[in-house]
């Protein structure tokens, strides 16, 4: 059953409604994100049990031949940064918030017109349980950021590891399918494919 669409979630079902037309081939990704933002009012909120909305970036160096990656403490892989919304709806803020927390990094470009400012990616995912919480499903919406050059990284209480890895690397460290979408997509939007 649809719960009513109050304000704070329409802005997400319009930028993924977007990404769904830029990208129809996501479709069978997009769609479940769709419904479970309409079927839960607090899909925003870590409380939410059966998961919550998350956002996510894809962070590329300056020189355009790595992305960087964090060796997530709690889960023990290699992955984009990014984090829970926390009750915040905007989720393209969101995945720059946690790019900044979880990288040290402050300046990112984006690409130019509707591309950098939309989803290039999503991905609905397993997070196992853990401690007092259960196991939960991760409502990720992923952005495309080109770091600035001229800054240090510095790594966060989250991470073990935080690293920049050339493309050609990725499989080597044993990631998931989902990044290896993720690298083969921002390489064909940077012309680098």
């Amino acid at each position: 059953m649809e719960v009513s669409d109050p304000m704070h979630r329409r802005p997400l079902l319009a930028l993924l409604d977007a990404a769904r037309t830029r990208h129809p081939e996501d479709s069978e990704r997009i769609d479940p994100i769709v419904r479970f933002v309409r079927s839960h009012a607090d899909c925003f909120e870590r409380s939410c049990l059966p998961g919550h909305v998350t956002g996510s970036a894809w962070i590329v160096s300056p020189n355009q031949q790595e992305v960087l990656l964090t060796h997530h403490r709690k889960l023990g892989r290699w992955l984009q940064l990014g984090g829970h919304a926390d009750g915040d709806p905007d989720v393209l803020g969101v995945a720059l918030r946690e790019a900044r927390e979880e990288s040290g990094l402050e300046r990112f470009a984006t690409l130019p017109g509707d591309a950098g400012r939309l989803p290039f990616d999503v991905d609905v995912h397993e997070i196992p349980a853990r401690g007092g919480e259960p196991a939960h499903l991760h409502h990720d919406v992923r952005f495309l950021f080109l770091a600035e050059s001229g800054q240090a990284l510095r790594i966060s209480g989250e991470s073990h590891d935080l690293r920049w890895v050339a493309w050609d690397e990725l499989p080597r460290l044993g990631v998931d399918a989902s990044l290896l979408r993720m690298e083969r997509r921002a390489r064909v939007l940077l012309g680098l494919a």
